[in-house]
């Protein structure tokens, strides 16, 4: 089989089919891991590949055990009427990391595009390279960095937990760190269902400059990739080393996105989880 294999930027590749007509089925999946382990983010487009959820939730299990939700194994992203929550919602979601408040972390996540939301709608999904980040800022401030602890607590309908967890942490499996962190939204109106935030280990008067400071280097070009949706793509991002949010889009816009979880080939169980309910 031909590819065009190109790097994003900052980091991760994407890859095409030369002919246009390649199943993504035909790819070999252990090779797909191993890149993914090396370049963190692996996009796939023009490939054949899904008719149905179950269809896309098949071929993930051959990466690995899926981890299991209320709902099943696949959320449907896709914008609701009347949403209880900011996952449903058209407006920004801020940096996370999935499985922060269940009781294991999945270490891949996988998309699939359904539809697009449109060239001009917004709504591409942020990727921050946490690796990275932490490779690039001067030592004082991992130093000032790693006083930081911060407790989240968030309700939805899935889950209500706590979760205490140290902004600098050490990668579950590999020898380089990584930043636990869930970026803080704005108080506004404009954003649903708030998570609870507190902050530990460094004065209270310095925690606005800590979180700026944070964020600017977690945004900054250098670190984030935005991927914009055309449908059919397929996303494999490696959720232990990455942060990942979304851009705001236009109300009403097409975009329907599916995502699995995969879990470790040993399970990573919560080392920040306080309770669950």
């Amino acid at each position: 089989m031909n590819f065009k294999i190109t790097k994003l930027n900052p980091f991760g590749l994407l890859i095409e089919p030369v002919n246009g007509k390649e199943d993504i089925r035909d790819l070999d999946t252990d090779e797909l891991k191993d890149i993914l382990s090396n370049e963190h983010i692996i996009s796939l487009r023009g490939f054949k590949s899904f008719d149905s959820a179950e269809d896309f939730s098949e071929y993930c299990e051959k990466f690995g055990e899926i981890s299991l939700w209320p709902f099943g194994k696949v959320l449907e992203l896709v914008e609701h009427d009347n949403p209880k929550d900011h996952v449903y919602d058209n407006t920004y979601m801020p940096l996370h990391w999935d499985g922060m408040y269940r009781k294991q972390i999945p270490e891949i996540q996988v998309f699939h595009c359904v539809s697009a939301p449109g060239i001009s709608n917004g709504g591409g999904t942020t990727f921050t390279n946490t690796k990275m980040v932490l490779e690039r800022i001067p030592k004082n401030v991992r130093e000032y960095w790693d006083k930081v602890t911060c407790i989240y607590s968030r309700k939805m309908e899935y889950y209500d937990s706590k979760t205490i967890a140290p902004i600098i942490n050490k990668h579950p499996e590999k020898d380089f760190s990584v930043i636990r962190y869930c970026e803080t939204p704005s108080q506004d109106d404009g954003f649903i269902n708030h998570p609870s935030f507190e902050l530990k280990g460094i004065p209270k008067q310095e925690a606005g400059d800590f979180i700026k400071n944070l964020n600017n280097a977690l945004y900054s070009p250098e670190n984030l990739y935005t991927h914009q949706w055309k449908t059919g793509d397929i996303v494999f991002t490696d959720n232990y080393t990455l942060l990942h949010g979304r851009e705001p889009f236009t109300k009403g816009a097409p975009r329907h996105l599916r995502r699995v979880h995969i879990l470790g080939k040993t399970p990573l169980d919560n080392p920040h989880l306080i309770y669950t309910k």
